[in-house]
């Protein structure tokens, strides 16, 4: 079951300062770096939930994040809806299609279960790209986005923008630890440890998947919906498979199963990407390389390292006294 420690604390207040500091003192090119970072930094944590605390292996949140994104781009601009409505809209069927797909794998485990939700991540990418009312290749343009001006809010403003998507985020992690920390959250993790064991006691294993991945898809396609009022336009790149594996990536990179490691993942990925793309153009070499240092260092990411280090410290620090009094005693 996820908890939190002073540690995960203290990395959330750092990190929400400096996006507040960032989002306060940063020019255009800043806040549109830091919403990038906002909007990721959802996809992951959506991730991490099935991924971390299940074991389930997504490859289609990418595309789950680009359902949220069309079906709000659809909705708001050819259906006519209000931002509102079509932004409710667009994440309950995305929540609805997320669980679908948790429903359908939730008997396939490993590699079998990574290849099925991609085949399904494909089939959404292949029939957004050739399917017109989705724009085809060209995309779709015009979105605009939530209009909160009633409350005196105007989300046009680039910063506006920004500090809208923090809270967002801030929202979605609360959603996420609420889950987590249930009834049906505890149940996922007993799944992960030991899904025999589960059965037998009379847990709906394949229901308790499916309502997991439906909540995280729901996070997911949330972050679509902010990602197409962010760019006002989306095309179906958004929808590739690459789009998820990187957001494994970046989980991966900032820690597996720990919530606030992705978030620190997210951050750091997006300030490499803007920093070596500007150096060079092979900068997929360099993060890849910085994956495998973590990797082969058998880490759990930048945060799980982090957290190992602090605690080794605490044991030594801990154990020091003791070995002293031992000393003065003989």
């Amino acid at each position: 079951m996820f908890h939190h420690t002073p540690l995960r604390y203290a990395a959330l207040v750092l990190l929400a300062s400096g996006a507040l500091f960032q989002a306060f003192t940063a020019q255009y090119f800043g806040l549109e770096i830091l919403t990038e970072i906002l909007i990721l930094a959802m996809l992951v944590l959506a991730l991490d939930m099935v991924a971390g605390f299940g074991g389930m292996v997504s490859l289609c949140h990418g595309a789950l994040m680009g359902v949220g994104a069309y079906g709000y781009a659809v909705l708001s601009t050819t259906a006519g809806l209000t931002p509102p409505v079509a932004m409710a809209a667009a994440v309950g069927i995305t929540a609805g299609i997320s669980w679908v797909i948790g429903a359908i794998c939730s008997r396939s485990h490993g590699i079998y279960f990574i290849m099925a939700t991609l085949a399904f991540g494909q089939m959404a990418y292949s029939y957004v790209f050739e399917a017109p009312i989705f724009g085809g290749d060209d995309g779709l343009g015009g979105i605009e986005r939530l209009d909160l001006s009633a409350v005196g809010i105007d989300l046009n403003d680039t910063r506006t923008f920004a500090l809208f998507c923090l809270v967002a985020l801030a929202a979605m992690y609360g959603l996420a630890v609420m889950v987590l920390r249930s009834g049906l959250g505890r149940s996922f993790s007993g799944v992960m440890h030991n899904e025999q064991r589960m059965r037998a006691l009379g847990l709906t294993v394949w229901r308790v998947k499916a309502d997991v991945f439906g909540l995280s898809g729901m996070i997911a396609g949330f972050a679509g919906v902010l990602a197409a009022q962010h760019i006002m336009y989306i095309s179906p790149g958004l929808m590739a498979w690459t789009v998820s594996g990187e957001a494994l990536v970046v989980v991966i990179l900032g820690g597996l199963g720990t919530l606030v490691g992705p978030l620190v993942g997210a951050a750091v990925f997006v300030v490499l990407k803007h920093e070596l793309s500007s150096l060079t153009t092979y900068w997929h070499l360099i993060v890849g390389l910085i994956l495998i240092g973590v990797v082969m260092s058998r880490a759990n990411g930048i945060f799980g390292f982090i957290e190992d280090f602090v605690a080794a410290r605490s044991k030594s620090a801990a154990a020091t006294p003791k070995a002293t009094e031992v000393t003065k005693d003989a």
